[in-house]
């Protein structure tokens, strides 16, 4: 299954649906949180609470079972900076996931840490390295898991 994995537009939330017409083979649309408007006007994406989201009803973390896969969805600014990854590690272990997907650092980042695989798509706004915007297609199937980047220099 492809899913788009998104984070942090803060309020650039035209470049969503931008992303959804890009996509339209897309199983799923996760955003990682910091979308700073109300998810109920972006139905087609499973949305987690940000650090700067205060609009609507949000849920600070998801679980999305695909097939055999389990996805942990948080924004993680409650996870400690000098050991985020292994914290998110451990939360999903002990929520049975083996995917993390997250945010608020605006970074893309891809590691796997005691067997998870940990996905941050970058920013959608502001991105905190040097590289362009970012988000992530996460393709994932019983046996395999696959994520590429795509940085945008301009929306």
């Amino acid at each position: 299954m492809k899913i788009v994995v998104v984070s942090d537009s803060h309020g650039r939330n035209d470049i969503l649906n931008a992303i959804r017409e890009k996509h339209p083979d897309a199983g799923l649309f996760i955003h990682c949180g910091d979308l700073e408007a109300d998810p109920m006007f972006y139905p087609g994406y499973i949305v987690v609470r940000g650090n700067n989201d205060y609009y609507g009803r949000f849920e600070d973390e998801r679980i999305i079972p695909i097939g055999k896969h389990r996805i942990y969805v948080t924004h993680s600014h409650r996870f400690s900076y000098f050991s985020r990854s292994e914290q998110l590690s451990n939360r999903a272990k002990a929520l049975n996931c083996d995917i993390v997907c997250f945010g608020h650092t605006h970074v893309a980042y891809l590691d796997q840490v005691d067997g998870i695989t940990l996905l941050n798509p970058g920013s959608l706004s502001h991105a905190r390295d040097g590289r362009p915007c970012s988000y992530a297609i996460l393709d994932i199937d019983e046996n395999e898991i696959r994520v590429e980047f795509k940085f945008e220099p301009e929306w």
